[in-house]
């Protein structure tokens, strides 16, 4: 089983933290949050690991060479990556879904226990996302009104997952909150790639142009077209930084 950390942003919401380096070795509790997602994975026994690099590409690059030489960690290079999101940054590395393993994807500003990222790899769907059930109490902590960040998870009569990433307009349509983990079997991924390259690269993507695609807008157009995305349900045990505030407002919360 192949992991694939998706590490290009600057995070411009947490500046100046990110002035020097990327947003995923931005310090939490006084070690990068890249860390945490590498040793994790690490306990999960998933040695396959490869990181999507854009801002501050050498920064990062000289940090995984002097901090963990010991572990077979490979660098992929998004080099448009100040004009491209998540999606266009996996498909940098798109010789890695080859379809002979099963790929786990993370974000890289998300920090999450072992346990979830088992969880995650036994899950036996074509497609998984962890989603979380207890999400209310992260962003209650990370923001005065949690809707205007949240965005919307339901599911269909299966179980399966029939929307997600819009805007909600009442708690109603918060069945849980996806937190940046993917697992793709290897029997669809090649499906998964051809259904990527048949997008029409002119169109407009909930309002984003096709290389600034969400990667839950693109969750959303494989549900659209019939495959099958399942929940792996959690409650808590993970967190996200994505700004200053969330530095501040989470140094002590207990993930």
């Amino acid at each position: 089983m192949k992991t694939i950390i998706l590490a290009a942003g600057e995070g411009r919401r947490l500046r100046p933290f990110t002035e020097n380096k990327p947003k995923c070795m931005v310090l939490f509790q006084e070690k990068p949050i890249i860390d945490y997602i590498i040793n994790t994975t690490d306990d999960n026994d998933l040695r396959d690991i490869s990181i999507i690099s854009g801002y501050k590409e050498d920064v990062l690059r000289k940090y995984i060479k002097e901090k963990h030489e010991d572990k077979k960690i490979s660098l992929h290079h998004n080099s448009h990556y100040k004009n491209t999101n998540m999606v266009y940054t996996l498909f940098c590395a798109e010789d890695l879904l080859d379809g002979t393993s099963d790929v786990i994807i993370s974000y890289a500003d998300i920090i999450y226990n072992k346990e979830i990222l088992n969880q995650l790899m036994k899950a036996e769907d074509n497609i998984a996302i962890v989603v979380d059930k207890d999400w209310e109490k992260l962003w209650q902590l990370r923001m005065d009104n949690p809707l205007d960040d949240a965005e919307t998870m339901k599911f269909d009569d299966q179980g399966s997952v029939s929307e997600l990433g819009k805007k909600p307009k009442s708690y109603e349509e918060i069945e849980g909150q996806y937190i940046g983990l993917i697992k793709i079997s290897k029997n669809v991924i090649k499906e998964v790639k051809k259904f990527y390259y048949s997008l029409d690269r002119k169109k407009i993507y909930d309002g984003k142009d096709f290389n600034n695609m969400y990667m839950t807008t693109f969750l959303q157009l494989l549900i659209d077209t019939g495959f099958k995305v399942r929940p792996v349900m959690i409650n808590g045990g993970w967190l996200e930084i994505d700004s200053v505030e969330d530095l501040d407002k989470l140094q002590d919360y207990k993930w």
